[in-house]
C-alpha cells in the first residue's frame, strides 16, 4: 500500500502556535469551520497527534480515541508514520499522516489520557497537542459509531481471504449460519495478569460456559477460535462435538488474518486485552468477555474501569479468582478479611473460608 504522508509547509516561530494548513485528508467538522472563519480561510488554530505504541489493539484505540477527541475540539488530526503502517495495510483508514520532518520542527505540548472519557477532554487546551497513553475506551468514540466503523473497514482483499475460509467451514457435515469468534489472549498476559497485575486469564472453565452459552442460544453455531497461544486452546477447549475450529495463527507481528477471522464472525467470545475488544465492536452481534479478572486492590484498577472497556449490553462472566487466592498466606490475614467483605472466597493454607 501506498503510503500517504502530509507534508506541511515550514512554518515561521510567529506562525506555528496559532496555524497550520490544513490538508485534504482531513474532513471539516462544523467546529472546525468556525476555527476557520476566525483565523482566515483554510487555517485553524492547531493541531493533534498522539503516541503509536502498543500493539494492533492498542494502535486502534489511539486511531479511534484521536479521532474522536480532535472532532470534540476543533482540531486536525494527524497520525504518526508508525501508526500507518500499523494500521493502513489492513484498514481504509483516512488520517492523514504527519511527515517526521514536520512533526519534529512542531512545539508539541504532551497530553495524557486516562482510558475513559471525562468532561475536560472537551475542552483541551492548546494548539500544538499529543496524546500519551493507551486510550482505547468506547467511551471516546461510541457517538461517531458509523464513522469508526468505515474507518476500520477491512481492505477487500483481507475480508475476502476471511469469508472465503468462514464459507468453507462445516459442523457435522453441514454449512452453519452462525459464527462465532473466540479470541484467547495468553502469551505475556500468562505471567504478566498473575504476577503485576494480580489477576488471571481465561481458564477452561470460562470458555467453557461461554460456548455452552451459544449453543444454548443458537441452532448449530461454529466457533473460530484465534489465539497467541494456540497449543494451549487445543489442550483445553474441547472440540469433540465437531463445532470448534482452531484457524488463527496467532502470529502477534501479522495479526491481520486472526483479526479478520473474527470480525467477519456473528458473534463474538473473548478473555481480556484489546486486540479482543476491537474485534467485537467490529463484529457487532453478541459479546461474552471475562469479567472480574482482577482482585479488588489490583493496581490495574486504577488504570482499568471495566464499565469503560466493554459495552453496557456485552455479557461477563465473572473469572475463577481461586489460583490467586490459595496463594495468599496466613502472613496478612487482615487482606483476607477484606476480601471476604467484599464476597471474594478467600483461602488460607488452600482452605476456604
Amino acid at each position: 500500500l501506498q503510503q500517504r504522508i502530509v507534508k506541511l509547509q515550514p512554518l515561521s516561530e510567529k506562525e506555528l502556535p496559532m496555524t497550520t494548513q490544513m490538508s485534504s485528508g482531513n474532513t471539516e467538522s462544523p467546529e472546525m469551520r468556525r476555527d476557520s472563519e476566525q483565523h482566515g480561510n483554510g487555517e485553524l488554530r492547531g493541531m493533534f497527534t498522539i503516541n503509536s505504541i502498543g500493539r494492533l489493539g492498542n494502535q486502534m484505540g489511539e486511531y479511534a480515541t484521536l479521532f474522536a477527541l480532535a472532532r470534540m475540539n476543533g482540531r486536525l488530526a494527524f497520525i504518526p508514520a508508525s501508526m500507518h503502517n500499523a494500521l493502513a495495510p489492513i484498514f481504509r483508514i483516512s488520517l492523514p499522516v504527519l511527515h517526521s520532518d514536520t512533526a519534529k520542527k512542531i512545539p508539541w505540548q504532551n497530553y495524557h489520557l486516562n482510558d475513559w472519557m471525562e468532561e475536560r477532554y472537551r475542552h483541551i487546551p492548546g494548539h500544538f497537542v499529543r496524546f500519551t497513553g493507551y486510550p482505547c475506551s468506547w467511551t471516546f468514540y461510541h457517538h461517531l459509531r458509523p464513522e469508526i466503523l468505515k474507518e476500520f473497514t477491512l481492505h477487500d482483499h483481507v475480508r475476502e481471504e476471511a469469508q472465503a475460509f468462514l464459507r468453507g467451514l462445516r459442523v457435522n457435515g453441514s454449512q452453519p449460519s452462525t459464527f462465532v469468534g473466540v479470541h484467547v489472549r495468553r502469551g505475556d498476559y500468562v505471567h504478566v495478569m498473575p504476577n503485576v497485575w494480580k489477576g488471571v486469564v481465561a481458564d477452561r472453565g470460562y470458555l467453557e460456559k461461554a460456548l455452552d452459552m451459544f449453543r444454548a442460544r443458537y441452532s448449530s453455531p461454529v466457533f473460530v477460535v484465534t489465539s497467541n497461544g494456540m497449543a494451549w486452546c487445543r489442550e483445553n477447549i474441547n472440540a469433540s462435538r465437531g463445532d470448534v475450529v482452531f484457524a488463527g495463527n496467532g502470529i502477534e507481528g501479522s495479526p491481520a488474518k486472526d483479526f479478520a477471522l473474527l470480525t467477519q464472525c456473528n458473534h463474538t467470545i473473548m478473555t481480556i486485552g484489546t486486540f479482543g475488544i476491537w474485534a467485537a465492536y467490529l463484529a457487532g452481534g453478541d459479546t461474552i468477555y471475562l469479567a472480574n479478572y482482577t482482585l479488588p486492590d489490583s493496581p490495574f484498577l486504577k488504570v482499568f474501569k471495566p464499565e469503560a472497556a466493554f459495552l453496557p449490553e456485552w455479557v461477563g462472566i465473572p473469572a475463577d479468582l481461586s489460583p490467586l487466592l490459595k496463594a495468599l498466606t496466613p502472613a496478612c490475614p487482615r487482606s483476607h478479611f477484606h476480601l471476604k467483605a467484599k464476597g471474594v472466597t478467600c483461602y488460607v493454607a488452600g482452605r476456604a473460608f
